[in-house]
C-alpha cells in the first residue's frame, strides 16, 4: 500500500501540480480515506519524496562499516540510488518518456517552495546521520569540528549527483552515456573529498598515536 500511494501521489502531482492535488485526493485514488494516507506518511512532501528515508538508512549503514573510508561507504550509497533510478526508468520501454517523467519530476520540486524546503530538511537529516555515525567510529562526539565537517562533505557529494542527473538525464539524450556523465562527475567530487578527507575513519586515539 505505502508503494502504491507514493506512486499514484507522484504520478498525480506531476500531471495536476503540487498544490492541486491534495491528500484525500490521492486516498481516494487509492481506495482509501485520506487518515490511512497519513498512517503511512507523515506529511504531503513525504509521499513524494518517502524514498529519501531509504537513503538516509543506506547512509548509518555504509558509514558504519568500519572496512570502508568514508567516502567509499557514501559512493557505494549513491550508485545504488543510481542504480534503482535506472532501473525505474529502463523499465518503460520508451526511454525518451521516461526521461521527460523525471524531468518532470524534478521540475516538480524545484518550482514548489515546500518540496524545496522538505527536500533541505532531509539533506540537513543525512548531515546529522552522518555526523552521528562517524562520531561513534572515530571516538569524537557528534558536535566536534571533524565529524561535522565530514558529514556536510560526504552528503556534499549527494547533492553534486543531483544537480548532474539534472543536466544529464534528458530526453533525447542515450540514458548509458547520460549516467556515465553523472558517475564521472560524482567520482571527480569524490576524489578531492578523499583529499581532505584523508585519513579521517580511524578512532581519534589512534590519530593521535600515529604523529
Amino acid at each position: 500500500m505505502r508503494r502504491q500511494l507514493s506512486d499514484t501521489a507522484t504520478r498525480m502531482f506531476v500531471e495536476r501540480g503540487f498544490d492541486a492535488v491534495r491528500v484525500a485526493d490521492v486516498g481516494a485514488a487509492c481506495g482509501v480515506s485520506e487518515k490511512t494516507v497519513f498512517n503511512y506518511f507523515p506529511s504531503k512532501e513525504a509521499l513524494l519524496l518517502d524514498r529519501l528515508e531509504a537513503t538516509a538508512d543506506a547512509v548509518r549503514a555504509h558509514l558504519a562499516d568500519p572496512a570502508l573510508p568514508p567516502v567509499t561507504g557514501m559512493l557505494a550509497v549513491l550508485d545504488g540510488e543510481l542504480d534503482g533510478l535506472v532501473e525505474n526508468l529502463t523499465a518503460d520501454p520508451d526511454t525518451d518518456r521516461a526521461l521527460a517523467r523525471y524531468q518532470r519530476f524534478g521540475d516538480l520540486i524545484r518550482s514548489t517552495p515546500s518540496l524545496r524546503a522538505y527536500r533541505s530538511d532531509v539533506a540537513d537529516r543525512f548531515t546529522d546521520v552522518a555526523a552521528e555515525v562517524l562520531a561513534v567510529r572515530t571516538g569524537r562526539h557528534p558536535d566536534a569540528p571533524e565529524p561535522q565537517l565530514a558529514a556536510a562533505t560526504l552528503v556534499g557529494l549527494w547533492r553534486v549527483q543531483f544537480r548532474a542527473l539534472r543536466t544529464h538525464l534528458r530526453p533525447g539524450s542515450p540514458l548509458p552515456e547520460a549516467i556515465d556523465a553523472v558517475t564521472e562527475e560524482v567520482r571527480r567530487a569524490a576524489r578531492l573529498a578523499e583529499t581532505g578527507l584523508a585519513g579521517f575513519g580511524q578512532r581519534a586515539d589512534r590519530q593521535t598515536t600515529q604523529h
